[in-house]
């Protein structure tokens, strides 16, 4: 469990040990500058923490707080591909730090050692940028290149520790992600979207001792226990209205012993699949199979829990889960501005992108040590509470390590004093549905 004097300690080294060393090693700091490696960071970082839209007068304005006096001009030329490089290894090294909470109060998530959810977002960057970080569309031409930022991220909902952002081109599979091969503790669940199905990880998941859950890709075959290949739409029709909770084997040469978990979903959400599927037909130029469009009818899950660990009704709740880290990725964009920059200037983007990532993540440490163990918490509040405190903390860092655990104690309890989500009665929230079960499971 993390504490706030640890947090205090890791920004320390990470934002001036480790951000002068990679200034050097870079060529951003070649003799000695007011703006040093660290200096250079920890105003961006502060500056667009305070202000995603931060101008370079704001900027300015935060080095001030930081001890340096530097005019916009001359902050504006320190953008460049150095700067980049050396802003990119500080984010490597945060990425690298073990933040992570007592576990949440959720007695349907501490039946696993640790409930991890793995997804990835995009962040398009100007095309010039193409030979760094290519994007998925684009010609042979330069012209027609496109540029983009993968982000890989794995999140334990349990105790909120966040592995990564893993930085991958845009083009890259999701199946590449450094995730798919990070080994699971036993007794832990994963959670992932169809981008990372591969039996072979599922496998690898259930050798130690693991366990996935995951929605069922299209064209996996299905065998019964007994051996004999499944098929699915005559088989899930027989079931009529319920919920269907069958044991499978998955996959011709894997057989992974599973359980198939199926809901029938209603009219409106089956028709906006079916629509989703001819499009995407349309676009390959091929045609729809009858059997994925009367499976459109159903959401398909398949998972290696045991029912006595999770009932059918609790595998479908869990499943919804994994929807939190997309909660991350929309905070990270829309209040974070992650993927906006005032500039069209490619190093100066690219900077921006990786000081407001690293920004970011001290954000999600300081939420996990002030409001992780409550089950009610809202991200979007801290995030514009800690806003508020941003330049605090920058004042608070240049005074020593003594004063910025002092100022993050102050944003800890005034996280704590508020910042709770209001239950909802029309569209319970997804604590409100995890307790629920809890609930009636004691009942």
């Amino acid at each position: 469990m993390a504490s706030i004097p640890q947090v205090a300690k890791v920004l320390r080294t990470v934002l001036t040990q480790v951000a002068n060393r990679a200034a050097r090693a870079t060529g951003f700091v070649q003799r000695r500058s007011k703006l040093s490696g660290a200096k250079f960071v920890q105003t961006l970082v502060f500056g667009w923490l305070a202000n995603p839209d931060a101008a370079y007068e704001e900027l300015v304005q935060t080095a001030a707080t930081l001890g340096v006096k530097i005019t916009a001009q001359g902050l504006e030329q320190r953008f460049s591909e150095q700067a980049a490089q050396c802003v990119a290894r500080v984010l490597q090294a945060a990425v690298g730090q073990v933040i992570a909470a007592a576990a949440v109060a959720i007695p349907l998530l501490q039946r696993f050692r640790a409930v991890y959810v793995d997804d990835s977002t995009q962040v398009q960057l100007p095309a010039v940028l193409a030979e760094v970080w290519a994007g998925s569309g684009g010609g042979a031409r330069a012209a027609d290149q496109t540029a983009a930022l993968k982000l890989q991220v794995r999140l334990d909902l349990k105790r909120g520790q966040l592995s990564g952002p893993f930085l991958q081109a845009g083009r890259a599979s999701d199946r590449t992600s450094p995730t798919q091969h990070t080994p699971l503790p036993a007794g832990s669940l994963r959670l992932a979207d169809l981008g990372y199905f591969a039996l072979e990880v599922l496998q690898r998941i259930g050798q130690q001792q693991a366990y996935w859950l995951t929605r069922l890709m299209a064209g996996t075959q299905l065998y019964t226990p007994q051996g004999q290949a499944l098929d699915l739409l005559p088989c899930l029709a027989s079931y009529g209205p319920s919920v269907v909770d069958l044991p499978v084997a998955v996959g011709a040469q894997q057989r992974l012993p599973a359980r198939l978990v199926a809901v029938r979903v209603p009219q409106e959400v089956a028709d906006r699949r079916r629509q989703a599927l001819h499009a995407d037909a349309r676009r390959r130029g091929q045609a729809v199979s009858q059997e994925r469009l009367g499976l459109a009818d159903w959401t398909l899950l398949v998972t290696n829990v045991p029912a006595e660990r999770l009932s059918a009704q609790e595998v479908l709740v869990v499943a919804g889960v994994r929807w939190q880290i997309e909660l991350v990725f929309k905070l990270w964009k829309s209040a974070g501005h992650l993927a906006h920059s005032r500039s069209d200037k490619p190093w100066r983007v690219l900077c921006e992108v990786y000081a407001k990532l690293l920004g970011l993540l001290i954000q999600h440490w300081v939420l996990v040590t002030s409001l992780w163990t409550y089950p009610d918490r809202s991200a979007r509040k801290a995030a514009q509470t800690l806003r508020k405190h941003a330049l605090h903390l920058a004042s608070a860092f240049v005074a020593g390590l003594a004063a910025l655990s002092a100022a993050l104690q102050v944003v800890q309890r005034t996280l704590a004093a508020g910042c709770r989500l209001n239950k909802r009665k029309k569209v319970p929230s997804t604590f409100q549905l995890l307790l629920a079960l809890t609930e009636e499971h004691l009942a």
